[in-house]
This record gives structure tokens, C-alpha cells and sequence, in this order.
């Protein structure tokens, strides 16, 4: 096991600030297919050398489905207690509690990221400019800002790039988006998607009180780029739940709160089947929104501009057990997630997070409709097609040109539910036009050590 340095980093001197100007190019239309990119010759018997970052929570399951075909060299978790499993089933890769010592050190090919939020753009970015392939789990990132730099540096640095949303590889999802793309419900106008997230808590204040940090956790390294705190367990008797491993997820300064941790699920096919780009403008409701967490629940109307023959769509999200209006679909028990496509022909609604599974309605009862020619690849699996790709030099369908914008335009959400204002976002300029609050909440600090790196 390597130990954190007091006086590296020098690669990453002089690395973006938060705050900086980006001037990355606007949204670009959603890719329809895997697209090739400049050969690369490999063989696809070839075994690639792959590192996991954050192995000791959902990159564990990510490393497992990496490690049937590949080669695991290097592991990197916060928590030396959570990665033991990961490190007793690869017990020849080096473990690091620092992913900066891991991208010092290792010579690999790819880096799957399975951090919380807040951390995912760091070694993201410090693996693209080593030219290694990136995994992320979704979502993306943290922030807008960030959302620009890690598309740009993928264009950049031609590696092969996936979002861990793995909806977009079921074949469910992409039969689904050959039927909207085919008109079989014709011109979509609305959108509705909702969840039953957050099963976290949100809506609250940062705890006052400090506890011992455990043995086995590098608090000073699970913060990360964000700024210093406490480390404090939760209570029985309260709402704070204690910051890892889990319930980071509804606090501003880590995660994205439930629109954040799950529109990346519920709304890929809608965004994805649309070729939605960036929203003209994002206004919502919060309930208990506070300066340190996200709504306890929250609704938000997303306004999308027409795009060829589309003409334009509004995205309605609701969370916290708010659902969609009754009368979209008469008759119809909503379970309490999923997601509504209401066009003009006709109704497609699915009842999973996915969108694996999916019915057609046509005056409010279940139609039969003819599945259009196939038009989409199908997929052997998140992993796998990310894996693949790197092998055939082919991009996967949740490649970061498509998971970036994705990312970007949900994210702008939590602008609006932050500052309670009204977004009206130009986003060639990357700028939000009417409010000064929210275009500061674009980027974010870094703590020293933590800054980003330019690719």
C-alpha cells in the first residue's frame, strides 16, 4: 500500500481553478450509435490493465463485472475496511488509499471512477490526460463546469468513454427509443419523469457535532476536493445519517441530491430517444431546500427548444413521492418511478427506472403497434460494451459526448432548486443570463492539492 506524499502533485500545478472561464463548445446533438474513432489497433484477445477507484462501494460490483475478461493491476478505496473484499479477490493489484498515487505510479489502460460525485472529475480528468480509458458511475459529475471539461478532454484525448447508466445498454431501452424515433406516438410535446428518491435524508442543516473518524477511513481523503469538516457518524434520534458510506448523497458540498442520483436512470431514455439537447430555461419547486442538503422533494419543468422535425418538448420531474398528473394516463396506477412520453399519436409509458420494459397507449388503452426496423446495436452490457470498445475502437452509447450534455442539463435543476429562481441558460456562452447566484454555482472550489487537471 503506497501513502499520500506531503510535497507531489506537481503535475497537477496549474490545473484549472474553480471558477475559470470555460469556453468549451456548446451542447452538440446526442450521438445515435456507437461512432468509431481514430484506429487504434488492438487485438481483441488482448487483456487490458485496469484500475478501479472508490472499490469498496459500487465499484466493487463494477470491478467484478471488469474482471472477467480483464486484468485488475490497481485498486484505490478511501476505506480500507470497505475494499477488503475487492483486495482479497485481487489480492496481486497494488492498493492505494490515494487515487493520485495510483495515477502517479501505474502504467494502465483504463480507470473505472465509482467515487461519490463529488470526487469523480479528478481522476477522471488525471486519467484521460495519461491517455487511459474512463468509466465513470453516474452522474458524471458534480457540476456543470465540470460536465465541460470532461467532454472537451475526451474529445481530446480520443479514449474510449462510458457513464454507468447502464439502462442505456437494455435492450428494452433501445427497442424503446426505435419507437419513438419511428413516430409510433408521433410528435412528443411532454415529458414526465419521477422517483421515489430520496431514501436519503435531505432538506436538512450540516450536524454540530464531531466524532472520532474510524480507523480504517482517510476522512481527509473522502473529502477530497471538498472543503474540510468534521468527520460525524449519525444519531438514532435524528436525521443526519452520518456522511459515508451512503448518506452523502443528499448534501450540496458531495452529491447531487435525488434529481442528481437518479434523472441519470429515469430520464437517459427520454433525453436520449429525443435527442434532447440543453434546456432554454429550468424553474422549480423545492420543499425544504436548505443551504447545506437538497429539497426534501421537488418538482421542475424543463424547457427544451424543437430540433429538426421535433418540435419543442417540456420535461416535468417530480421526486419525494410527488407524481405525475392523473390524467395523462386515466385508469393507469403509476408505480413510483418512471417516466411518460406524451406525443400525438399516443402515449409511451414505462414503469421502471430504465425504461426496460415498456407499454403504448393510444385513447388512454394499451395499443399493439409494429416494432420499427432495427436501428440501434444492441448491447452485451454496460461494462462489456465499454470494454469492447476499447478493444474495436468504438464509442458506447453512454460515451461522455452523450453523458456530459445529459449530465449538464439535469444538473442545471439543482441551479434552480438551489437559488429558487427561474434558469434561463445560454449554453454556447455556458452562462445562466438572469441570476448571478446561480451562475456561480456553475463551478465549485477545490481544495489545495485537489485541483483539476487540464488535458
Amino acid at each position: 500500500m503506497r501513502s499520500p506524499g506531503t510535497s507531489r502533485r506537481d503535475f497537477l500545478i496549474g490545473s484549472t481553478l474553480a471558477g475559470a472561464a470555460c469556453t468549451l463548445p456548446a451542447n452538440a446533438s446526442s450521438a445515435p450509435a456507437p461512432v468509431p474513432l481514430p484506429a487504434r489497433p488492438r487485438s481483441p484477445n488482448d487483456r487490458l490493465r485496469l484500475g478501479v477507484v472508490g472499490c469498496g462501494g459500487k465499484g466493487l460490483s463494477d470491478m467484478q463485472a471488469c474482471a472477467r475478461t480483464h486484468d485488475i493491476v490497481a485498486l484505490c478505496d478511501v476505506d480500507d475496511g470497505k475494499a477488503k473484499q475487492a483486495r482479497g479477490e485481487h489480492p496481486k493489484a497494488v492498493f492505494y488509499e490515494d487515487w493520485r498515487d495510483l495515477v502517479d505510479h501505474e502504467k494502465l489502460d483504463a480507470l473505472v471512477v465509482s467515487t461519490p460525485d463529488h470526487s469523480h472529475a479528478g481522476p477522471a480528468l488525471a486519467a484521460m490526460a495519461r491517455g487511459w480509458h474512463v468509466f465513470v458511475q453516474k452522474p458524471l459529475t458534480h457540476t456543470v463546469h465540470e460536465a465541460r471539461l470532461l467532454r472537451d478532454a475526451a474529445q481530446k484525448s480520443k479514449v474510449i468513454t462510458s457513464m454507468g447508466n447502464q439502462g442505456t445498454c437494455l435492450d428494452g431501452f433501445r427497442t424503446a427509443t426505435e419507437c419513438v424515433r419511428g413516430g409510433i406516438i408521433g410528435n412528443v410535446t411532454e415529458v414526465h419523469v419521477w422517483t421515489d428518491r430520496p431514501i436519503w435524508p435531505q432538506g436538512i442543516q450540516r450536524p454540530t457535532h464531531t466524532d472520532a473518524i474510524p480507523p480504517t477511513l482517510r476522512w481527509d481523503l473522502w473529502l477530497g476536493p471538498a472543503a474540510w469538516r468534521p468527520y460525524a457518524a449519525g444519531r438514532k434520534d435524528g436525521e443526519f445519517k452520518g456522511y459515508a458510506p451512503f448518506h452523502w448523497r443528499g448534501f450540496w458540498d458531495f452529491g447531487t441530491g435525488a434529481l442528481g442520483d437518479m434523472a441519470c436512470h429515469v430520464a437517459n431514455l427520454p433525453f436520449y430517444a429525443l435527442e434532447l439537447e440543453a434546456p432554454t430555461s429550468v424553474e422549480g419547486v423545492g420543499e425544504g431546500t436548505t443551504s447545506e442538503a437538497a429539497p426534501k422533494r421537488s418538482t421542475l419543468r424543463f424547457s427544451f427548444p424543437a430540433r429538426g422535425k421535433r418540435g419543442p418538448v417540456t420535461v416535468f420531474w417530480y421526486d419525494g413521492g410527488h407524481l405525475p398528473p392523473a390524467d395523462l394516463l386515466p385508469g393507469v396506477n403509476l408505480r413510483s418511478g418512471g417516466f411518460l412520453l406524451k406525443g400525438d399519436k399516443g402515449v409511451l409509458y414505462s414503469p421502471t427506472d430504465y425504461g426496460e420494459s415498456f407499454e403504448i397507449y393510444v385513447d388512454g388503452k394499451v395499443a399493439q403497434y409494429e416494432v420499427p426496423p432495427q436501428s440501434l446495436p444492441r448491447s452485451p452490457g454496460v461494462h462489456d460494451e465499454w470494454l469492447q470498445g476499447i478493444l474495436n475502437n468504438t464509442q458506447p452509447m453512454a460515451n461522455f459526448e452523450y453523458a456530459a450534455p445529459f449530465t449538464e442539463s439535469m444538473l442545471l435543476g439543482n441551479l434552480a432548486l438551489r437559488t429558487g429562481e427561474r434558469i434561463e441558460w445560454d449554453a454556447a456562452a455556458m452562462r445562466v443570463t438572469n441570476s448571478a447566484a446561480a451562475q456561480q454555482l456553475l463551478s465549485k472550489t477545490y481544495r489545495r492539492g485537489f485541483e483539476l487537471t487540464k488535458v
